[in-house]
């Protein structure tokens, strides 16, 4: 299977761009996880935003081109150079995508309102000062401000906005961002949720959390009610409570 995600060696790299790391493999291994169902999805459209040194996109696209040949890949960044350094990950890797410099996905989102069947963000999570948030460079890549959620937030409704009917979405976020909080937020937009993949490090506690679109109030409520958000990330909790009193 690691024959089909990106190689570490072939991924370019640049001091002010941001490396893969714990969160980016914990988003790929989502992506591993649900790969079977991805390829049922049949997507037209994928896209990351943020991508950086473009290991995610990249690996995504290695992960569906055997068996869905014909998929139109995009990935954005506000950082040019983490732009150009995508570009040389996925030539590496013998693959393609468009990759825009461009703050979300702005000067996207009237163009592929609507079309967006996969969305991929690993995004800036880590909570700082509110004026850290935007800087130029790799710093521009964590710094979320308060609760890690300045950028999420901005994200969310551009998503919203992008996603097709059957649009699936991949979020990386960490407990202090208040994942609850945001299952809530998409919840009131018409959007389901779960936990893909949970991971706790010495430095943080992540959670990848999967979105898709129900189309009426009584579907959303049986999608929810079975194995809901909720009870999820209690179960989670009282694991990662568990594991740091041992």
């Amino acid at each position: 299977m690691s024959s089909r995600i990106a190689e570490i060696r072939l991924v370019s790299s640049h001091r002010e761009v941001y490396e893969p790391c714990d969160d980016s493999f914990a988003l790929v291994d989502a992506l591993l996880a649900d790969r079977i169902n991805l390829i049922e999805h049949k997507p037209k459209i994928c896209m990351e935003i943020g991508c950086g040194s473009g290991y995610v996109i990249t690996s995504l696209i290695l992960l569906l081109k055997n068996e869905l040949p014909g998929v139109h890949y995009l990935a954005t960044d506000t950082n040019p150079i983490a732009a150009r350094v995508t570009q040389e990950t996925l030539q590496a890797h013998g693959v393609e995508a468009d990759v825009i410099c461009t703050d979300i996905a702005s000067v996207l989102e009237k163009r592929l309102a609507g079309s967006v069947d996969v969305m991929v963000v690993n995004p800036p999570y880590v909570p700082t000062p509110e004026d850290e948030v935007g800087m130029e460079g790799i710093a521009s890549a964590w710094a979320g401000g308060e609760n890690g959620r300045r950028v999420i937030d901005r994200m969310l409704p551009v998503v919203d906005v992008l996603l097709s009917e059957k649009g699936w979405f991949y979020l990386v976020t960490l407990t202090s961002n208040c994942p609850l909080e945001i299952c809530l937020v998409m919840r009131k937009k018409g959007y389901a949720s779960r936990i893909v993949v949970q991971r706790s490090t010495d430095e943080e506690n992540l959670l990848i959390l999967k979105f898709w679109r129900v189309k009426d109030e009584e579907s959303l409520d049986k999608e929810t009610s079975s194995e809901s958000f909720v009870s999820q990330f209690s179960r989670y909790l009282s694991s990662f409570m568990e594991k740091r009193w041992r």
